[in-house]
C-alpha cells in the first residue's frame, strides 16, 4: 500500500483520469494473491504436461509438440495475467474510489465517497493467513460499478482510512 504524500504523483495509467482539485491519498495494486488461480494452472498443467510426456501416448513427436504447445500457451496467459495485474491500481482520492483495471481495454469503475451508504470488509481464512480482503460498498439504492473490490491488502486499515474519508471528523 502506498499511502500518498503531497507532491508524489499516481502511477501515469491512473494519473490520467485523476481530476485537478482531487488529491490521493492511497494508491495500491491489489494483493498478489490474485493470482494464486493463474499460478496454479500454470504447476498443474506443467505436472500434466510432464507425466503426459512420460507416458506412452507421448511416443509419437507430435503428440509430445502439441503437449508442450498447450503448456507454452498456458504459459503466455499467465505472463498476460502477470502484466494485467502490474498495471492494475485501486485509488482511494479525497472524492472518489476508483478500481482500474485492463492491460489493452482500461477499465475505470469509481464511485464518489459521497455516495458510500454502507462499506464493509470480509475476509475468509485464506484471506486472513495471507492478508487480503474483499470490500463491499452500498449506495442508496443504486447499483453501481464500484460495489466490491477484491484481493485488498491490508483491509482493516484500509477501511479504516476509507471510513475517515467519508465520515470525517468535523468537530
Amino acid at each position: 500500500m502506498k499511502l500518498v504524500t503531497p507532491g508524489d504523483a499516481a502511477p501515469a495509467s491512473v494519473n490520467r483520469y485523476l481530476l485537478p482539485h482531487e488529491q490521493q491519498v492511497i494508491t495500491m495494486r491489489r494483493h498478489p494473491a490474485v493470482l494464486m488461480g493463474p499460478v496454479g494452472l500454470v504447476l498443474g498443467t506443467l505436472i500434466v504436461a510432464g507425466l503426459l510426456s512420460n507416458s506412452a501416448i507421448a511416443g509419437e513427436p507430435t503428440v509430445l509438440a502439441v503437449i508442450w504447445w498447450v503448456w507454452l500457451l498456458v504459459l503466455v496467459w499467465f505472463v498476460w495475467k502477470v502484466a494485467e495485474w502490474s498495471v492494475d491500481y485501486f485509488v482511494i482520492t479525497s472524492a472518489r474510489l476508483l478500481l482500474t483495471t485492463g492491460l489493452i481495454t482500461r477499465q475505470i469503475n469509481m464511485m464518489p465517497l459521497g455516495k458510500v451508504t454502507d462499506m464493509r470488509f470480509e475476509r475468509s481464512l485464506i484471506g486472513r493467513l495471507i492478508g487480503y480482503g474483499t470490500f463491499v460498498m452500498e449506495s442508496a439504492g443504486q447499483d453501481q460499478a464500484l460495489s466490491r473490490i477484491n484481493f485488498v491488502p491490508y483491509p482493516e486499515q484500509l477501511y479504516l482510512e476509507v471510513v475517515g474519508l467519508i465520515f470525517p471528523d468535523n468537530s
